[in-house]
């Protein structure tokens, strides 16, 4: 069910973007954009990585000055020059990476700079928050410090900031992309309540499905244009993402028929700090085993830890019967094991270095790159950096841009064309398609299915159980560090749901 015509209707716009552009060097983000928001919509702006959401929305809320166009709130002209201006005229944004103080209390990070006066009643303070959060049934403690909550509350209180100044027009970039599946629920419910009460809302995603049970109106941008514009009733997830990417794009893909081998990787009562707690598993030649699980369950742990980024306390990780337990990083990927780390920026990527730069990461000191201690053969590293580029289809002007110029989905695929580049024997799949739109989905998920046909073993850990499904060959579920269920691919949701939650170990279905 949606909530299509729930708000909006034949108002008149409260906010108008009108002719908006706004270039980079080498790049035009928005090309003559214009947009219509009204009173008490959630109107949902979607596009692949890089078709200029955020850039746009960067722009109505005053971080980026546009080179033309103009907006209008309430019909009439505004000049937005920072997020003051836009705070000013009832425009605020939540980002993806929350922007609060972890020491201060749910209160102080809320009323931080609007504190009014020399001194700060805390009791008032602590009433006025608690009721605004009543208002609009966001369950938040008012006096816990930031760094106690979950991600979802943190979000709850950057929502809460926003509210506090007395805001009309929210704007929420990429709001779901850390949250679990009920916290999702919980912020749908939040948002319902603050359209009910006539806020307007701004829905950034690549979730097609929560794009089409929240939103009212869908506007979709391609390559900084706007392509279309619809409501809910009126499409369907197929025919968004085909306007999004300009191509039918495929939600399922084909498995190839393999025959799965012996295995490739064995643990056995892995421990370590943090949660694992006695993790035993197996992956085969030819086989996707896929690790489900709400997240902080021990998927970050257990990756890093047969990586070697982390030690274990016990336990054994062979590859190919092969100890390695313990073994640094550099060891590990010797005996041919790669990583596609569930964050590329903090670990998949150095953002301030190059494309070859980064292409050749992990293999700095291979003899084909390395003329000596400390020398590289630099025309060799951007030859391999200019195949790999052209490979994987990464759209970036050269090999010469720093990583942080590219989009989401472009930055992976340079993750992805670097690890696959060396044939691993085991490809470890954190989370490998956290915030890329359908196009880029599409793209991973063809990567890692050629690497089953190719006869690897892949162990792939997702908090999508979506995508478990489309690509796993066996599932395991992890909770509290300890895998409590093993299912067959076609397992119903609810069983591997109870798994999921903690319930006892089943056996595969036969």
């Amino acid at each position: 069910m949606t909530d299509e015509g729930a708000g909006g209707g034949n108002s008149p716009p409260l906010v108008v973007l009108e002719g908006i552009t706004k270039r980079f060097p080498g790049v035009v983000a928005n090309d003559d954009v214009t947009l219509e928001l009204r009173r008490g919509e959630v109107h949902a702006l979607i596009g692949e990585n890089g078709a200029g959401k955020s850039t746009l929305m960067r722009v109505l809320y005053g971080i980026y000055p546009s080179d033309s166009g103009r907006i209008l709130v309430r019909g009439e002209l505004v000049k937005i020059a920072s997020p003051r201006d836009a705070i000013a005229v009832g425009i605020g944004m939540v980002h993806q990476h929350f922007v609060l103080v972890d020491p201060f209390t749910v209160t102080e990070n809320v009323i931080l700079g609007e504190e009014g006066g020399a001194r700060l009643d805390v009791d008032d303070a602590n009433r006025r928050v608690a009721d605004l959060a009543e208002q609009y049934g966001f369950r938040v403690d008012p006096a816990r410090p930031v760094e106690d909550l979950s991600v979802g509350e943190e979000q709850r209180v950057e929502i809460l900031k926003a509210l506090y100044r007395g805001v009309e027009i929210l704007i929420l970039d990429e709001p779901t992309a850390v949250l679990t599946p009920q916290e999702t629920r919980d912020l749908f419910d939040n948002l319902r309540k603050l359209r009910e009460a006539g806020r307007t809302i701004v829905f950034i995603s690549h979730k097609l499905d929560e794009v089409l049970e929240i939103a009212d109106r869908i506007t979709v941008l391609r390559r900084g244009r706007v392509v279309g514009e619809t409501r809910p009733a009126d499409t369907t997830k197929a025919k968004l993402a085909e306007m999004m990417v300009g191509r039918p794009v495929l939600f399922r893909l084909e498995k190839p028929d393999v025959t799965i081998g012996g295995p490739v990787l064995r643990v056995t009562d892995l421990r370590g700090e943090g949660k694992l707690n006695g993790i035993s598993l197996e992956v085969r030649s030819g086989e996707i085993l896929g690790v489900a699980g709400v997240e902080g369950n021990g998927q970050r742990e257990l990756a890093e830890t047969l990586i070697g980024l982390r030690r274990p306390l016990s336990g054994t990780i062979e590859v190919d019967g092969r100890d390695i337990a313990g073994r640094n990083v550099g060891d590990i990927r010797h005996v041919g094991v790669s990583y596609i780390p569930e964050d590329r920026h903090e670990q998949g990527l150095v953002l301030s270095m190059t494309l070859w730069e980064n292409a050749v990461l992990g293999r700095q000191n291979d003899p084909q790159f390395e003329a000596g201690p400390g020398v590289l053969l630099i025309r060799k590293i951007k030859a391999l950096a200019a195949r790999l580029v052209k490979l994987f289809d990464v759209r970036a002007r050269s090999i010469d841009v720093k990583a942080s110029s590219l989009s989401g989905g472009n930055q992976q695929k340079l993750v992805l064309a670097r690890e696959l580049e060396v044939d691993p024997k085991l490809l470890i799949a954190a989370q490998p398609t956290r915030g890329l739109d359908v196009g880029a989905i599409e793209f991973v998920w063809k990567e890692i299915l050629d690497q089953k046909a190719a006869g690897r073993a892949v162990l792939l850990i997702s908090a999508e159980l979506d995508e478990i499904y489309a690509l796993a060959d066996r599932i395991v579920t992890l909770y509290e560090g300890r895998i409590t269920g093993e299912f067959a691919p076609d397992a119903p949701p609810e069983q591997i749901g109870v798994g999921m939650l903690g319930g006892e170990k089943q056996p595969v279905a036969s």
